[in-house]
């Protein structure tokens, strides 16, 4: 006898009705005897019952199957759930939503699908999941979205979902892109002080310029917009203007949906000036040390960015005395009438804390040592932010990781202690890689390499590495110890193969220079930014000569053999404080090497390297790069060892001239020989590429040149010894930081043209900075 027979399905009215326990014909309560689930295609039963709110023996009511309802309908596995009684047994219908095949996309050209993918998984839509009516259309949202942000206005996308077998559909997305809407003009309104194409150069989106397609300016983002907005704002405040404002923006779209038209007013002001500057607050009797960090004085107009940086130095100042919660307010008051502004910085150090723990997590594979012993900041010392910042910046230089997060924690229950966690995340440090290069002196060039930077999370590398071009073949097989000694002291240790050809572009001759060697050098660290290098090895030196090579070369071997043994001793010293070793905007390089070859070899001679670079950014994006490098080698007892010969010409030393053309010449072939002294300087203004705004990675220079090597008369042989004068060659130039590294195109010309000079006005490379 079936007692009762009623269905509850998930309507608003039921839903509603259920709240309030007011569901019409309220059947009477009774023991569930048992549950039958009905309507399961692919979930298990188990699963239903681990969601449903009813078991056997419990009282069955219209409240819990309205609970009963919403717990199912919460899992999002199901489409449709009703439940029904029969006698004294509950029925669980369910219609099990259908679950997402595919994900497809069509008439995608402008976004790069695996990204798109991506983007889709990130709002919960992914094969496998389950079929979700209004997840769909979230996903064509989005979609529309990323179409916007690049500015395809007349985009249309259409979702087409198709019923496969085993209730399950497939998604297919297809777009029609249209054209996308160019910014044809960016007007403003309301500026008096600075011109309109003063305010563009602030923006990062501006009209069609010759490198749109690069920069990619032109396209309209909101994003990006806000952000320009932002910039200009920020540029009023750096000179002075407090009272500046956007009062309104207006972006406009042509009914075509190709051509955009932006309009800012802006309401300017007048700028302001500091009249005075006060410290108040808890400043230790160092009033006068916290002034001299000020980066803004009175009298000079009011900048944020230089108060922000003057804020800034006190509290990295009080954190270095181990006030790690230290802050420092601006109170500005402000005279209308005379356009000044007083500004007192309100000093509050806080509490002195002193570093209780050092916690080091995230390293599953780097030992903790490899990364405690970059720590300058100590346990159970007085917290000092600088020696922690520079922690920081050595577990980064490491190159283990691909983050690290250093937090300082507050100890709980005291006042005086806090704990510094530093929270890496692992990257592969193991790498095969596999190069090809091309150069307007050398071709192709090919590169493979094994390496392992972090050999069983020791901090220590191992490398194999296979460089070859025409001009050049190396071999070599590299070991570095980061800390030989506990004190930081670093061993290198190289065994290397090399052959090279100096006179490949010169002559016919195939002349060439084969190296066998090894060598150990120890690092010692005198400070965070010097290290001197000391070491000695051993290499053999083959000279390969030919009817063709220059008869200096020949008259060498004739005196001193095809083979030479050297046993050299090196020291040098290295100081790098640059911002950046890719692309430097300021701060110097300098580094000094002298070799002795000893008599254990048979090879007496010295040498001495220094290079010094120097760069200073006088404006945004305007960069000057000074590079000076010399060397100067002598034997002892015999000429200077021709093998150990310097040569110069071509790009990364004077550009304009061919590779390595420059200094003595044999006076026979007048091929160039090289020299036991080289100099060489260049002088390089780097500035942004007209229209690309302040892009680091792609820009254009000018350069001045000038250089020479100088020969030894006693290495034999009929030459000149380069004795007249440098060489100068000018000249522009392009840098692109390219997916396959740094990317150098220059054109030179000679300055002043000289008899049996050799010259090449396009060169390019990429690698080196100079």
């Amino acid at each position: 006898m079936i007692r009762y027979r009623r269905c509850i399905t998930r309507t608003a009215l039921a839903a509603a009705l259920a709240a309030h326990g007011l569901i019409a014909h309220a059947a009477t309560p009774f023991v569930v005897q048992d549950i039958r689930i009905e309507g399961l295609q692919r979930i298990e039963a188990s699963t239903v019952f681990a969601y449903l709110p009813i078991r056997q023996g419990d009282t069955f009511t219209d409240y819990q199957a309205s609970a009963a309802i919403r717990a199912l309908y919460a899992t999002g596995f199901f489409s449709d759930v009703s439940i029904a009684a029969d006698g004294d047994v509950v029925i669980v219908q369910v219609a099990e939503r259908p679950t997402i095949s595919s994900v497809d996309f069509t008439g995608i050209h402008a976004i790069d699908k695996q990204n798109l993918g991506k983007a889709m998984r990130a709002i919960g839509l992914s094969e496998g999941g389950f079929y979700d009516k209004a997840l769909v259309d979230k996903a064509e949202q989005e979609l529309k979205r990323q179409y916007l942000a690049r500015g395809y206005y007349a985009a249309e996308v259409t979702t087409t979902v198709s019923p496969i077998d085993r209730n399950r559909v497939g998604l297919l997305f297809s777009v029609v892109e249209g054209p996308s809407a160019k910014i044809r003009q960016i007007s403003f309104i309301g500026n008096h002080a600075f011109s309109d194409s003063t305010l563009r150069g602030e923006m990062q989106e501006s009209t069609p310029n010759w490198f749109s397609w690069y920069t990619k300016g032109d396209l309209y983002s909101k994003d990006k917009f806000a952000s320009d907005l932002e910039n200009l704002r920020a540029y009023y405040l750096n000179r002075g203007y407090l009272e500046f404002s956007i009062e309104s923006t207006q972006v406009q779209i042509t009914p075509d949906k190709k051509d955009m038209y932006l309009t800012i007013v802006v309401h300017e002001g007048e700028p302001y000036t500091i009249s005075d500057i006060k410290l108040s607050g808890t400043l230790f009797d160092r009033e006068a040390e916290l002034r001299s960090l000020l980066k803004i004085k009175p009298g000079e107009r009011f900048s944020a960015e230089k108060l922000q940086a003057s804020t800034k130095a006190i509290v990295d100042k009080l954190g270095e005395y181990g006030y790690a919660f230290a802050t420092v307010n601006a109170i500005p008051q402000i005279d209308t009438a005379h356009r000044t502004v007083d500004l007192t910085l309100q000093v509050d150090p806080s509490r002195r804390v002193y570093v209780r723990r050092i916690n080091v997590t995230g390293n599953t594979r780097t030992r903790d040592e490899v990364v405690r012993r970059e720590m300058r900041q100590l346990e159970s010392s007085w917290f000092d932010s600088n020696r922690l910042a520079l922690s920081k910046d050595r577990i980064n230089r490491l190159g283990y990781f691909t983050d690290v997060d250093v937090t300082t924690v507050p100890v709980e229950g005291t006042s005086d202690q806090v704990d510094i966690n530093v929270n890496v995340t692992e990257k592969p440090t193991g790498a095969i890689t596999l190069g090809a290069g091309f150069s307007s002196t050398d071709k192709v060039v090919l590169s493979a390499g094994v390496s392992q930077d972090n050999v069983f999370g020791s901090g220590t590398s191992l490398s194999v590495n296979i460089n070859t071009a025409k001009t050049y073949r190396t071999l070599t097989v590299t070991q570095v110890d980061p800390y030989f000694t506990v004190d930081g002291i670093k061993r290198i240790t190289d065994g290397y193969y090399r052959t090279y050809q100096p006179l490949f572009y010169s002559t016919d001759s195939s002349f060439r220079i084969v190296t066998v060697g090894g060598d150990t050098k120890f690092g010692i660290p005198f400070s965070e930014y010097d290290t001197v290098y000391f070491g000695t090895g051993f290499e053999q030196n083959t000279l390969d000569v030919d009817a063709n090579t220059p008869q200096t070369y020949k008259n060498y071997v004739a005196d001193f053999g095809r083979v030479s043994n050297n046993v050299p001793l090196t020291i040098g010293w290295a100081r790098d404080n640059r911002d950046s070793a890719l692309v430097p905007s300021r701060g110097y390089f300098t580094q000094a090497n002298a070799e002795y070859g000893t008599p254990i070899g048979g090879t007496q001679y010295y040498k001495a390297d220094l290079q010094a670079q120097y760069y200073y950014s006088f404006s945004r994006g305007f960069v000057l790069g000074l590079n000076v490098q010399g060397g100067y080698g002598n034997g002892i007892g015999n000429p200077f060892p021709i093998f150990k010969n310097y040569y110069a010409g071509g790009i990364g030393s004077v550009r304009g001239y061919e590779p390595s053309s420059l200094g003595p010449r044999d006076v026979q072939t007048g091929d160039p020989v090289g020299g036991n002294k080289m100099l060489v300087g260049n002088i390089e203004m780097t500035f942004p590429l007209p229209g690309t705004g302040y892009d680091r990675t792609l820009r254009v220079f000018t350069f001045l040149d000038a250089g020479n090597v100088w020969g030894d008369p006693r290495q034999g042989g009929n030459t000149t010894v380069g004795s007249n004068g440098l060489r100068y060659g000018y000249g522009v130039g392009l840098t692109w930081i390219s997916p396959i590294g740094p990317l150098k195109l220059s054109l030179g010309f000679p300055l002043r043209k000289q008899t049996g000079d050799q010259y090449q006005k396009f060169q390019f490379q990429i690698g080196t900075s100079f």
